[in-house]
């Protein structure tokens, strides 16, 4: 059996905020530590039939770059849960959704900037 390690570090401010989030792969073709501003990871116990999550962004994150996250995120999703049921109803309602969502996101930031 094969085994792959992922490690992230999280390097957190005095209050214990996020300021930088990087992490390796033991099999990814990336030489280097890749940088990120946010992660979520959810794992699945199936014991206790629960979702295990664990969401981290780092505080200099802009809220724009949030939605694009959750937007691109749900998309993802949506894809996982097509492949993994080939339920293309139900995978079609959350790309709707995520870009629903999307576009609320979008109009509230253009109402904000004009008020």
């Amino acid at each position: 059996m094969q085994k792959s390690t992922i490690t992230i570090d999280v390097h957190l401010d005095d209050n214990k905020i996020p300021e930088q989030i990087k992490w390796t792969a033991d099999n990814s073709s990336a030489t280097t530590p890749q940088m990120a501003k946010a992660m979520m990871l959810s794992m699945w116990d199936s014991a206790e039939k629960a979702a295990l999550r664990i969401d981290l962004w780092v505080k200099d994150m802009m809220v724009d770059e949030m939605a694009d996250f959750y937007y691109q995120t749900f998309m993802g999703m949506a894809d996982t849960f097509e492949r993994a049921t080939h339920d293309e109803k139900l995978t079609s309602e959350l790309k709707n959704f995520a870009k629903d969502f999307y576009q609320k996101f979008r109009a509230q930031q253009l109402k904000d900037k004009k008020a």
